[in-house]
């Protein structure tokens, strides 16, 4: 189903909406919501949770009222649905009125799979897939996000606005709407995505920890003065290190020949990372990655001991790392 679904393809029609993404899930829920308000402007809305319905309620939702014949169902949980509820939600599905788009929202999960089961094998029935999302594919959802708005982003764009917003959906879609409509219709680069979200403490904090792996000391340095005088807090700049380390020990320890793609789910970041985990391996070893954790880990315990100078503690963990680096 599409992002802005048609009145046509919601009434008439039951929606069960699968998966543990809650975002991808309402964002779904609102666009039925929409499509049948705007096709009918009196349309009822209707909300339950599935714990709450009985026979009767079930009856009752979907019955058209005195104001409007057109309405929209949602029923949120379906999984909690009481079990002699059951058959009268397939009895409706298999024969749901015209005038109705009922949209059944489940949370994920083996509770009431039985029931999805005989919903997924009715022609009356849309599913719609709401799974989480990977950290690997954040920056395809990024690109999605912007190509709806009608725009497209650069690799590395994206990339870094997952690096620099986080991996909060939500987050990353109001982000990819906010340079759409501030750039529009210019393709987004990295630059221009810079402008809005280089200052973030998230994205100072990795460019400190890929200097430092990288083995450069003086642009380590110069990063982590910048992340400091521009309030970054200290456990982020050491978590960003450990997050490396533990990238480049993954990436070490994986199969020979593996597929880049495969790469990026086993250590757990976007396939553009992947290939600077690959560039920075070469210069470490596993006793050098170990000795980097340790050093990582003793100035965090210092900082969240209430180091008297954590600039000073993280000065001395980026040279540290970095000299470990060019040790090898």
């Amino acid at each position: 189903m599409a992002a802005h679904p048609t009145a046509a393809q919601v009434l008439g029609r039951v929606v069960l909406v699968t998966g543990k993404e809650e975002y991808l899930a309402e964002r779904t829920v609102v666009g039925i919501r929409a499509a049948v308000r705007g096709h009918d402007s009196e349309a009822e809305i209707a909300e339950s949770a599935a714990s709450d319905l009985t026979l009767a309620s079930l009856g009752e939702m979907a019955a058209p009222s005195l104001f409007s014949s057109t309405r929209c169902v949602v029923v949120r949980s379906l999984e909690g649905l009481p079990d002699d509820c059951y058959d009268g939600i397939l009895d409706y599905a298999r024969s749901p009125a015209d005038d109705v788009s009922l949209v059944l929202v489940h949370g994920g999960g083996q509770k009431g799979s039985g029931l999805l089961t005989k919903l997924r094998k009715l022609d009356s029935v849309t599913e719609v897939k709401s799974q989480e999302i990977k950290p690997s594919d954040l920056p395809g959802f990024v690109a999605s996000e912007v190509a709806v708005h009608g725009s497209r982003i650069a690799a590395d764009a994206a990339a870094f606005l997952v690096t620099a917003v986080g991996g909060d959906l939500r987050s990353l879609a109001a982000a990819a709407n906010q340079l759409t409509h501030d750039f529009p219709g210019e393709p987004l680069t990295l630059d221009k995505v810079q402008q809005y979200f280089g200052g973030r403490a998230e994205a100072k904090s990795f460019a400190v920890a890929d200097a430092a792996f990288s083995g450069d000391r003086a642009l380590a340095l110069e990063e982590l003065r910048w992340a400091m005088d521009g309030g970054t807090a200290s456990v982020l700049v050491t978590s960003a290190m450990a997050g490396s380390a533990r990238s480049l020990a993954r990436f070490l320890g994986a199969p020979n020949g593996m597929r880049e793609a495969d790469l990026a789910r086993e250590l757990g970041v976007p396939p553009w990372k992947v290939r600077q985990v690959r560039s920075q391996s070469r210069a470490w070893s596993p006793d050098a990655i170990s000795a980097a954790l340790r050093a990582i880990a003793s100035a965090d315990a210092d900082i969240k001991g209430q180091a008297h100078d954590a600039a000073y503690t993280l000065e001395r963990l980026v040279l540290r790392v970095a000299d470990l680096r060019a040790a090898r």
